[in-house]
């Protein structure tokens, strides 16, 4: 691409022009091109939130939780916690270890309807113990009606032209970033200098990332190992990546932590932290970079038609089970060793995890044996990467080998007001997405982690 070529097309995305894409709806959803400017007009708000807490939970799913995990453990913060599991032993664990009566949940959700997260935040308002509870929304929402008539501490507006996943510098990613007490101000001033440079021709480095995605996908280089960072900056940049491109039978693959250069179908996906505080420049330099590719690539990077396929094949198994044994389809089915058996780049190998969240090195065993194939292994945790990764695994190129793992859900837990448990919930997540992805072709297959 020529410089004038560079420059015209930045200065498209910054005007919002649409076809930089596909022409539809994308110039409705770039607010994030703006918002570490409005952010930095908002840190006294967020400093004026009520924080006198000794926990807080996040309650989110994807866009919702992704940021402020990776800000958790960036800023190895002990009093933030962010459940985006419907594990029962998870939310059970979680729950013994706070002092409810100290404890701050936050439910947060753009939408305001998200149903793991609606069920998490009826389950613990419904456990009382004087827990304070407060969310996240978009303006108008059912979550923030709901937030008034329950008294919630506080509500903040999301921007509504920013989608889930571009939303880590918008109050998404900040209002977590404010209640563990980081200088919001200097997270949010280096991602307003990336901004800057992002508005220029070839010396712009959001532009020039995205120009070597796209332009290495073209290539055939389809699968972005991501540099692993003692904070998980790949598990906020898998769904970024994988939620964004991976949709008409094309896509980006991200891999964190996967060696870039041990195959010819890879690309190195660098991560530029200095120090924890550059993360807010690294969040909008990889949303940038993103979109420049997504221009490459022909789609439109902010939408997600597939991911909804999953939801409905989990809303009808709920609607028409209500087992209170193992759960629904969640036996094994097929056999790993069979899938191996064929597997050769450009293929890869996706482990999607129906676990409890502490069990994942567990999980490691499987992960060696599926890379002596020479394939590019990801790994996600369910339900979270059915809100991230989920889209490319469905509406991507047809190369993905599925292994979903199962294990024990243990005893039921009742979500208030719904016919089923989390347990129930989980493994109808679980069969849903399997289902789903059978729908498109992909070859899957299911084991217990018992039997790994």
């Amino acid at each position: 691409m020529s410089s004038l070529e560079a420059i015209e097309l930045v200065d498209r995305i910054w005007a919002r022009d649409p076809t930089v894409w596909t022409g539809s709806d994308e110039g409705h959803w770039l607010g994030w091109l703006d918002e570490p400017g409005r952010m930095l007009e908002r840190v006294e708000e967020l400093e004026r939130l009520e924080r006198d807490f000794d926990d807080v939970v996040l309650l989110g799913m994807g866009g919702s939780s992704l940021a402020p995990e990776v800000i958790r453990r960036t800023f190895a913060s002990t009093g933030l916690h962010v459940l985006d599991t419907t594990h029962p032993s998870a939310i059970r664990r979680l729950e013994d270890q706070l002092d409810l009566g100290r404890t701050l949940f936050v439910a947060a959700s753009k939408s305001g309807t998200t149903l793991e997260t609606r069920s998490q935040l009826d389950y613990f308002l419904d456990r009382g113990g004087g827990a304070s509870f407060a969310a996240i929304t978009d303006p108008g929402t059912e979550l923030e009606q709901y937030a008034g008539a329950k008294d919630f501490v506080w509500v903040v507006h999301g921007e509504p032209t920013i989608g889930g996943r571009y939303s880590a510098l918008s109050p998404f990613g900040m209002v977590p970033a404010a209640l563990i007490d980081l200088d919001v101000q200097a997270l949010l001033e280096r991602a307003d200098a990336m901004a800057g440079w992002c508005r220029l021709g070839d010396e712009n480095p959001g532009f020039q990332f995205g120009l070597e995605l796209g332009e290495n996908w073209t290539e055939g280089r389809d699968k972005v190992c991501i540099d692993e960072t003692p904070g998980g900056f790949g598990l906020w940049a898998e769904q970024l990546i994988a939620e964004s491109t991976g949709k008409q039978g094309k896509g980006l693959v991200p891999a964190p932590g996967e060696s870039p250069g041990s195959g010819s179908d890879r690309q190195h996906g660098r991560v530029r932290l200095d120090d924890p505080y550059d993360l807010g420049a690294e969040f909008y330099r990889w949303e940038f970079a993103t979109a420049v590719a997504g221009s490459i690539l022909g789609i439109n990077p902010f939408n997600q038609p597939d991911v909804q396929a999953a939801k409905d094949r989990t809303a009808a198994i709920l609607s028409s089970s209500h087992d209170p044994g193992p759960g629904p389809g969640t036996g094994p089915e097929g056999s790993v060793e069979e899938l191996l058996a064929g597997a050769e780049p450009p293929q890869y190998i996706a482990i999607q995890a129906f676990i409890d969240p502490e069990r994942e090195s567990e999980l490691d065993p499987l992960v060696m044996r599926a890379r002596e194939t020479g394939c590019v292994v990801t790994k996600g945790l369910g339900p979270r990467y059915l809100h991230s990764t989920g889209q490319l695994h469905k509406g991507g190129p047809n190369s993905v080998l599925a292994i979903q793992v199962v294990d024990d859900f243990g005893e039921e837990l009742a979500i208030p007001g719904r016919d089923f448990g989390f347990r129930q919930l989980i493994a109808a997540q679980a069969a849903g997405d399997l289902e789903s992805l059978k729908e498109r072709g992909r070859k899957v297959c299911r084991v217990r982690l018992e039997q790994l």
